[in-house]
């Protein structure tokens, strides 16, 4: 049974997502404020969090925040579909740049709803560890991937990295020397492009170069390719 987290004041809206998740074979916890529901969050391990930009106490972004900013608590790594008004264009491009994987805009109908979270749930379910070939690893450097494990390690230590961070990472050693855009990298790794939300991309990579580089001002593995945008060094695979 998967466990999911509905945060969302109107009750209506939370009631109704909750029915159709149950669908899904699995159990829901509601939270009617931003206080609750980043307590029940940080409480234990959801498979999905459904998140509603405006909320009373602590909003959806400040939520995004906190969790994401608390690596190895049990939701850290927690997926989160946030809920956000048609007219929130800024905060949705920041909701996701703080590590909301997808959006919704307000109002919205169930197909699409239940269409994002299963394709959530599926990009979740393809990145566990043994769902691809075990022995499929990059040495770059320092730095190694496994990607059958879904494990990075930076002179054997471990680094903790959120599914979409790993996802960028690999893609990026799998392809060393090789100039992406925002737009096609969002193509690719996230599975979407929309003009105004390339800044996701950024936020992702400064937030990989905190975790993996000695000094991220001056970064050795993921490099900028200024006006382009972005490749993974070349000169460090296979050393």
């Amino acid at each position: 049974m998967k466990n999911f987290l509905v945060v969302e004041d109107n009750a209506d809206i939370a009631n109704l997502v909750a029915m159709h998740l149950r669908d899904l074979d699995g159990h829901v916890d509601l939270a009617n404020n931003g206080k609750q529901g980043l307590s029940l969050a940080q409480s234990k391990r959801y498979d999905l969090i459904v998140l509603d930009l405006m909320l009373p106490g602590l909003d959806g972004l400040e939520i995004c925040k906190r969790l994401r900013g608390q690596a190895g608590a049990p939701s850290d790594m927690t997926p989160i579909l946030m809920l956000t008004a048609k007219s929130a264009e800024l905060d949705r491009i920041v909701g996701l740049e703080m590590g909301a994987d997808d959006y919704l805009t307000k109002p919205f109908s169930i197909l699409e709803l239940m269409a994002r979270v299963k394709a959530i749930l599926r990009r979740v379910k393809n990145s566990e560890p043994g769902t691809v070939s075990s022995g499929e690893h990059i040495d770059a450097g320092d730095l190694q991937l496994d990607k059958g494990r879904r494990q990075a390690t930076i002179k054997g230590q471990p680094v903790e990295l959120t599914a979409r961070e790993f996802d960028l990472l690999w893609h990026f050693a799998r392809h060393p020397g090789q100039v992406f855009t925002r737009t096609r990298l969002l193509d690719t790794v996230w599975g979407y492009g929309h003009d105004g939300y390339e800044h996701t991309v950024n936020s992702h990579i400064n937030r990989l170069r905190a975790k993996i580089e000695q000094q991220p001002s001056r970064p050795e593995y993921i490099l900028t390719v200024w006006g382009v945008g972005y490749k993974f060094n070349d000169s460090l695979v296979g050393k």
